[in-house]
């Protein structure tokens, strides 16, 4: 592997090196090296990453890679960082955050010639720690390292995980904050992406009114990932920086669009963890819904506002947006542009919405008189009563559309769809006749949209079945290889890794790992909310 440094070296770094905690100003990161743990184990490798890298499991098992996984010795070449940025969290402006347990190893390529950087979570305190260590705890080391997977194979932009690696450390939390602190295994993962540059960077530089910096990092950012809005006879300018914005603004829509589609949930949806490459980053206290709830928030700290859940995702992605506008405005100089730029923001959203449900219903065209109340009708049956998300959808491609007989029999026709409630004994008689009513007049509108697009009830389901999976990294899952491996038993994460690189396929031997979250996850800890201690 080759190793190169062009964040450092095209941009302004901080002449400081080392972990010393410090204000930094005008540069991008400060040069630091992980601190070394006792005793690196490798739990989990990512095959597909492995591969994209050029490399084989077997060199990724071996104890001298494991080191460097782990923290304890670098390959040539490599120049480790820590980012500085700021950001908004929970919509106030918290100013200089910066990676306080990440440190980037170095920028490598793909097989591909993709521009990868490595960067590792966990390995030791920065100069934006903030009076923490720097370290990762094995639970929520596992919770990123199985959810960056597993949104991959489920189509949604986000970074990747290369490795989870166990330190032979403990960690002292407080996972409740609420005065008990233990300690915990320490873990490391590796993550993966062409860039980890957030909205955040942007906005630093813009709040410190560090006009020269924020440029030069607009124009590396063009550079090296945008290159397609380069003019080829002048240098970037605001016409340039606009359409940045806007394809950032893109970009960042059909990635939260996806969130909606598979039911997820990010939980922390601050500005320092927003992605400027439209990727789904930072898997903190992450959640996907089990019952269907607009109003639920996987995240402890955000459970009196509920700014952060699961229904006002796409308005907090363009409020977000917004303020990433304001970063750039000293180098575009219009304000016009820019709020045009957030309104064709809200039209994509709109336009995604209405394609993603309409392939969700299984339909192949629109009808805008009377498919938006299809729509909302469903919404409202499902968030009546405990109703799966996962199940529900999935369920919907297997509807009787073209059998009159079974489609007259209730319980016939409700079928498909039993295994998704959660207490079906508890369903009113006149929740039940809803549901039939609205049943039938999703199968009659079925019906009449494969008659005028001349398709089949094959091709009606499988359209659904691509946008619909049966497979997510539930809490409740992800505890199971928590507790196992917290145990020494890495068995349950890596047979989750394999169930999730085909999220959308039947897989019969794998059916339990499909199942609606058990009545004993409700209540234990990590299996519905969780808190930001990791």
């Amino acid at each position: 592997m080759r190793f190169e440094a062009t964040f450092l070296n095209e941009l302004p770094a901080d002449p400081e090196q080392g972990p010393r905690l410090r204000q930094v100003r005008a540069a991008v990161a400060s040069r630091v090296r992980p601190t070394p743990v006792r005793e690196p184990r490798l739990l989990a490798q990512s095959q597909e990453l492995t591969r994209e890298l050029g490399l084989s499991e077997a060199e990724v098992a071996r104890q001298e890679f494991v080191e460097v996984l782990a923290g304890n010795r670098l390959l040539e070449g490599m120049d480790p960082y820590a980012a500085c940025y700021g950001g908004h969290q929970f919509g106030n402006w918290a100013g200089q955050l910066g990676d306080g347990r990440a440190i980037v190893l170095g920028e490598t390529r793909g097989e591909r010639g993709q521009r990868l950087e490595l960067q590792l979570k966990g390995p030791g305190p920065t100069p934006y720690s903030r009076r923490a260590d720097g370290r990762a705890v094995l639970r929520s080391s596992l919770r990123e390292f199985l959810c960056s997977e597993a949104m991959h194979h489920l189509g949604v932009p986000t970074t990747r995980a290369l490795s989870l690696v166990t330190t032979g450390d403990l960690v002292e939390r407080d996972m409740f904050y609420d005065g008990h602190p233990q300690m915990e295994p320490g873990a490391i993962v590796c993550r993966v992406a062409p860039s980890f540059l957030r909205f955040g960077n942007f906005e630093l530089f813009a709040a410190h009114q560090d006009e020269a910096t924020l440029r030069k990092l607009t124009d590396y950012t063009l550079r090296h990932f945008y290159a397609q809005l380069l003019p080829t006879n002048r240098e970037p300018g605001p016409e340039e920086y606009l359409a940045l914005f806007r394809e950032v603004s893109l970009r960042t829509a059909r990635m939260v669009m996806d969130w909606m589609r598979v039911g997820f949930v990010h939980g922390v949806m601050n500005t320092d963890n927003m992605s400027i490459l439209g990727l789904t980053i930072d898997y903190g206290p992450y959640g996907f819904l089990d019952n269907f709830d607009p109003h639920w928030t996987p995240n402890t700290t955000d459970a009196g506002g509920r700014r952060y859940r699961y229904g006002t995702q796409p308005r907090v992605a363009q409020w977000n947006l917004m303020k990433l506008a304001e970063a750039l405005y000293p180098l575009i100089g219009e304000a016009e542009p820019l709020e045009s730029a957030l309104r064709d923001y809200g039209e994509e959203i709109e336009k995604l919405e209405r394609s993603m449900m309409m392939q969700k219903l299984g339909l192949f065209a629109w009808q805008a008189d009377s498919d938006a109340g299809l729509v909302e009708e469903m919404l409202g049956l499902m968030s009546g009563v405990e109703t799966d998300m996962t199940l529900f959808f999935r369920g919907l491609a297997e509807l009787p559309v073209l059998d009159e007989l079974s489609i007259s029999d209730p319980s016939v026709l409700r079928a498909p769809l039993e295994v998704a409630f959660y207490a079906p004994e508890a369903r009113s008689p006149e929740y039940l006749a809803s549901l039939d009513r609205y049943l039938r007049r999703l199968c009659a509108r079925s019906r009449q949209d494969l008659n005028e697009q001349d398709k089949s009830p094959a091709q009606r389901q499988d359209r659904i079945r691509r946008v619909s999976p049966l497979f997510v990294p539930r809490n409740y899952l992800a505890q199971l290889a928590i507790d196992a491996a917290e145990k020494g038993d890495n068995s349950v994460l890596l047979e989750l890794l394999e169930v999730f690189r085909n999220p959308y396929e039947d897989q019969p031997r794998f059916a339990r790992y499909a199942e609606k979250r058990p009545d004993w996850a409700r209540s234990k800890a990590g299996c519905s909310m969780l808190s930001c201690s990791s």
